[in-house]
């Protein structure tokens, strides 16, 4: 191999090699991509379980027995509804200190008038449950609340005959401040 000399002959020159052209690292980029896009997807992820929640009925007071919850949105007639029970003695003896979220269909909007015709319950004029006298305890239940449901309340109950609703003083009207959120039944 024989060295270049320079135009006046005295140092040898190495052969010029180009500089590399600069072109991205793939295999850096696609990494860079991926973690990303995992990084949104996560954000995206927890966000969607922060306002959600799933739920499984072991209830018998409503028909389907999975339900996803929406914890930001109010219900509207016909939503089932899932709040925290009052803390009344009568829901202390029959569901525990700390009872479980309560899920029930929205009857009863905020104005709709509510009234009792003996064991029936009426909102509009419209039957839409029948009290018992008593518990499946036997404890006698007081019946619910008539008039108009107040401003941020809703009326919530069931199709079922043993359903411990908003017809009985110890549920009553449910609140917004109650109100865990708004479900959709899944099976």
């Amino acid at each position: 191999m024989s060295a270049l000399l320079s135009d006046k002959g005295e140092t040898p020159m190495v052969p010029a090699h180009p500089a590399p052209a600069w072109r991205p690292r793939k295999h850096l980029w696609t990494a860079l991509g991926l973690l990303s896009v995992g990084t949104v997807g996560l954000g995206a992820i927890a966000d969607w379980r922060d306002r959600h929640a799933f739920l499984i009925n072991t209830s018998e007071s409503l028909p389907n027995w999975a339900f996803l919850i929406d914890r930001g949105r109010l219900p509207a007639r016909g939503d089932y509804v899932f709040f925290d029970p009052p803390a009344t003695p009568l829901v202390h003896r029959h569901f525990g200190a700390r009872p479980a979220m309560f899920g029930k269909l929205v009857y009863g909007l905020p104005g709709d008038v509510v009234s009792h015709s003996g064991n029936d319950v009426l909102i509009g004029g419209r039957l839409v449950a029948r009290m018992k006298r008593a518990s499946r305890l036997g404890e006698l239940l007081t019946p619910g609340a008539t008039g108009p449901v107040p401003a941020g309340c809703y009326f919530v109950g069931t199709p079922h005959k043993d359903g411990f609703d908003s017809r009985y003083a110890d549920i009553g009207f449910v609140c917004v401040r109650q109100i865990i959120g708004t479900g959709e039944p899944l099976l």
